[in-house]
């Protein structure tokens, strides 16, 4: 499992105008399943997604198909981790 963290680069002017590609982005993880949660950071200066990955370079090769990394817009950090315990409605996540 893999925590992403966005951190923005350009003015929220360049992230708004980037935002409809980037939710197309975001969708297309969804429906293969490898984005499981994602949002803002608050305050606005980034988002994060939680990612399901075989490995990092998994990870980097979705980000580089995001159109915030493609126009710059975005730095990413991203944090591996292994989740052994959570709440019972989240239990799928780590099975």
């Amino acid at each position: 499992m893999y925590l992403i963290l966005l951190k923005y680069l350009k003015p929220l002017e360049a992230v708004d105008a980037a935002i409809p590609a980037h939710i197309e982005y975001l969708d297309k993880y969804y429906a293969q399943g490898k984005f499981l949660l994602s949002g803002r950071r608050n305050p606005r200066n980034g988002g994060v997604i939680l990612c399901r990955a075989g490995d990092q370079k998994e990870v980097e090769a979705i980000i580089a198909e995001d159109p915030f990394h493609i126009g710059s817009i975005a730095e990413y950090e991203i944090i591996e981790f292994l989740p052994t315990k959570c709440a019972s409605e989240l239990a799928l996540l780590i099975s």
